[in-house]
């Protein structure tokens, strides 16, 4: 009689013992699953975030080289503004009268020393206070 309990409740134990495990594998196998799917997102997202940087980069060369053109063009600038505003008398003039404004000068002033007519005076005045 205490042969056959022993017997049963260890076949009880072993029972229970591999539903445990079963359990426990079967719950293993589902965080495996999960796990390998979240690294598959993961991995795509690394992909897609590479993909950004490398565009990102691509764009950042293309602005790079588009300014070093820019300033290859706009360099001489500066030297070409003086040489036009040396050949024309009545630009020099119009700047010579900004000039004035920005000092303080009124309409008349600006009519008698830069040779401007009334209209003119006045138009740069009322320009140049503006800004």
């Amino acid at each position: 009689m205490i042969f056959e309990v022993a017997v049963i409740f260890l076949a009880l134990l072993w029972a229970l013992s591999l539903w445990f495990f079963l359990n426990y594998s079967k719950r293993q196998r589902e965080l495996t699953e999960q796990q390998a799917v979240g690294d598959a997102l993961r991995d795509r997202r690394i992909k897609d975030l590479a993909k950004r940087l490398d565009d990102y980069q691509n764009g950042t060369v293309r602005m790079g080289e588009a300014l070093h053109e820019l300033r290859i063009l706009v360099e001489p600038l500066p030297e070409k503004i003086q040489q036009i505003e040396q050949r024309d008398p009545k630009t020099l003039t119009f700047n010579q009268a900004a000039k004035l404004v920005s000092m303080g000068a009124s309409a008349e002033e600006l009519a008698q020393s830069c040779g401007l007519t009334r209209a003119e005076a006045q138009l740069m005045s009322k320009l140049h206070r503006a800004e």
